[in-house]
């Protein structure tokens, strides 16, 4: 009996993207719990650097994940891939929710960061490579809209815990965060491995199979199903060319732009400030002066800002483009981000602690201010969400070809989370030493990040991944990729090629009688 298949896209996007709940589950079991007194007793009170440690250690687990998850996926395929992180997300949450100690608590967050890494890297790529070209952004970004749902849920369910006494309040809440794992790890189970991958083991009935399937609802003979089938052809073909593809192939001539490219975009992400903002949100609200359940219920509205704007970047993303997202998406988060520093320079003091909170610095005492601020975290939140939160993944996903696709993004997802892992140890010394300048630098790098993506920044909105691939391969400046007929151009290419091989036959062909005419001497 033949084992059950779905191979509508849709559905597969929104089974592989629970690996981006796990993701956003695990940013906010730290950011609920870190003024919540139980948490602070029994961990010792952690000071900033302590706090920043527990809080970094799931981004330094994820940055090693992201390095291996290529090399992994590349053996094993994307699907097994992506259910070996669901395990090892399991591990790491049972690690956590038995925790003793801080350094247990590393322990699990580490093991857990690996199983981000590995999701985070390859569930944009296995989307990527089962999508029609049409709705593929659409559906890579389901990833980023995971990561929001699991956010907001587990805030919510950690909130809740927080109501019970001692440590069972966040080993509660931490020992639920194995569902989502598990639901990953069932539910892939009925769906296709990524074409793409099958066809470069030459497995190709399996792969015609899934790609008629998705493509062309069964319809073989559909012809979105043999351009596509006859466009990974030739890419397999160019592939099967070169040897084996190691990290450093992504840094040969051809490969070093566009793997700059996805290196600084997914750091540029992370400068944004938009996870720090996440993790320490509470530490936002405490300064513009709300205490206890009001600053956790209030800090709680901007998850829910971030499912919602989300949506509106999952349905227009591939009308939109990707580049002018990007771009006005920085301008605009950093228009926020002053307003913020401004409120809180203008309006705001020294003071020793905030809430007996010595990690804390800033009150900001003045109502009208302090809600303008919060107003502007709100406004940067629903920002993000539309365009750099879902925008960098897709991109990122897209930009590489076949043979260096699932290394190169995992290797541009490694380099996000050392900035996370950075950023999360920075950010607690600078809200005590540096108090509002903190949202002056993340204002900076957004003016900084628009110019770098409009200056360097292919759009590929539209395109096939064989087609993004000609758009590196012949230099077109990003600025005119939008309207570039990259099929045309990768024709007269093959015209140019064929014009000039005839043409040296021609040479040779003419020059051989004139040498056997050529008088002896």
């Amino acid at each position: 009996m033949r084992a059950l298949r779905i191979y509508n896209p849709y559905l597969v996007a929104l089974s592989a993207t629970i690996g981006g709940m796990l993701f956003g589950f695990d940013i906010s079991s730290v950011s609920a719990f870190v003024d919540n007194a139980s948490y602070r007793q029994f961990f010792n009170y952690p000071g900033s650097t302590k706090q920043g440690g527990i809080t970094a250690a799931m981004a330094g687990g994820s940055f090693l994940g992201s390095l291996c998850a290529g090399f992994v996926s590349d053996k094993l395929g994307r699907k097994y891939t992506i259910q070996l992180g669901a395990i090892i997300w399991m591990i790491g949450a049972a690690i956590q929710c038995s925790v003793q100690n801080v350094a247990q608590l590393i322990c699990g967050r580490l093991v857990a960061g690996l199983a981000i890494g590995i999701c985070s890297s390859q569930v944009p790529v296995y989307i990527a490579e089962l999508s029609p070209k049409q709705i593929r952004g659409r559906l890579v970004g389901l990833f980023q809209w995971a990561v929001t749902w699991g956010i907001m849920i587990m805030f919510y369910i950690s909130y809740g815990c927080t109501f019970l006494d001692g440590p069972k309040s966040f080993r509660l809440a931490w020992g639920i965060q194995m569902i989502p794992g598990l639901l990953l790890l069932l539910t892939l189970i009925v769906f296709p491995e990524s074409p793409r991958w099958l066809a470069a083991r030459d497995r190709w009935d399996e792969a015609i199979e899934i790609i008629t399937h998705v493509q062309g609802k069964g319809d073989i003979e559909n012809p979105d199903v043999q351009l596509e089938i006859q466009e990974l052809r030739e890419a397999i073909r160019i592939d099967k060319l070169s040897e084996d593809v190691t990290i450093f192939d992504l840094f040969a001539k051809g490969s070093r732009i566009r793997t700059f490219v996805g290196v600084s975009g997914q750091i540029w992400q992370q400068l944004t400030g938009m996870n720090v903002m996440m993790y320490y949100v509470v530490y936002t609200f405490l300064m513009a002066g709300y205490q206890g359940n009001t600053a956790l219920v209030s800090s709680s509205i901007q998850y829910v800002i971030n499912v919602v704007m989300t949506v509106p970047a999952l349905i227009f993303i591939d009308s939109w483009g990707r580049r002018p997202l990007l771009i006005y998406g920085a301008c605009i988060m950093a228009v926020w981000l002053f307003a913020v520093s401004g409120l809180m320079a203008a309006h705001g003091h020294w003071v020793p602690s905030v809430g007996n909170n010595p990690n804390i610095r800033w009150f900001v005492p003045d109502k009208p201010a302090a809600k303008a601020i919060i107003a502007c975290n709100y406004l940067f939140v629903a920002t993000f969400a539309t365009t750099w939160g879902p925008g960098i993944w897709i991109y990122v996903s897209e930009i590489f070809p076949l043979k260096q696709r699932a290394i190169g993004n995992g290797f541009c997802g490694a380099w996000n989370w050392i900035f996370n892992f950075a950023l999360a140890f920075f950010v607690p010394p600078a809200f005590q030493n540096i108090q509002w300048k903190t949202y002056l630098i993340f204002a900076v790098f957004c003016i900084a990040m628009a110019i770098h993506v409009f200056l360097m920044f292919p759009e590929t909105k539209g395109k096939t991944l064989e087609e993004i691939d000609i758009i590196w391969s012949e230099h077109i400046k990003p600025w005119k990729t939008a309207n570039a007929d990259v099929t045309e151009l990768a024709a007269n290419r093959d015209l140019a090629k064929d014009g000039k091989t005839k043409e040296v036959e021609h040479m040779e062909h003419t020059a051989a009688p004139a040498a056997e005419t050529e008088p002896k001497v």
